[in-house]
């Protein structure tokens, strides 16, 4: 499937289906790469959902932080003539941070530990970002008339909350 320009210009928008299929597809990964937990943030960095052992993990402030590490190396990819790095890599003494561009709006973040080598977790890290990039592009064909109607539907519940509030509007 080929990422629209209307896709990445999309807000991402995801309902309970989506987050179950992403879910599936995420545990799915950890159980074959034996990584520790995985997140999927969009570009802004927000938590989307997680995977995984995370109770220790501040997910929101990790989210952040990666968007915005991902967002500084995008710079620093075009000053070497690249578009952007899609696939980054950090190496911890105890912890280690995969993260890859999904359907160039989200990143998957993978946490892992010695129980499992880098070499394990890019081995299926290719498999996952394809799975979600599929997934993602099924949930924006699926739902592209959805969110129209409720972004017209939450504009038109708050114009009448705002016309009981101050009276009707005398345009």
């Amino acid at each position: 499937m080929e990422i629209s320009e209307k896709m990445r210009k999309a807000r991402l928008v995801f309902y309970e289906q989506d987050i179950e299929e992403i879910n599936k597809i995420l545990a799915d990964f950890l159980d074959r790469s034996q990584a520790k937990c995985a997140l999927l943030i969009d570009k802004e960095g927000h938590l989307v959902t997680k995977k995984g052992f995370t109770k220790s993990i501040n997910t929101d402030s990790i989210a952040a932080l990666v968007a915005g590490s991902f967002a500084a190396t995008k710079q620093v990819a075009q000053l070497l003539g690249e578009t952007e790095f899609s696939v980054l890599f950090h190496q911890g003494k105890n912890e280690n941070i995969h993260i890859a561009l999904v359907a160039e709006r989200a990143l998957v973040v993978v946490i892992f530990d010695d129980r499992t080598t880098l070499g394990m977790v890019r081995l299926y890290a290719d498999e996952l970002t394809q799975r979600l990039t599929d997934s993602m592009l099924r949930s924006f064909e699926r739902n592209k008339d959805k969110s129209a109607t409720v972004g017209q539907d939450y504009a038109d519940a708050a114009d009448q909350a705002l016309d009981d509030f101050f009276g009707p509007s005398t345009k």
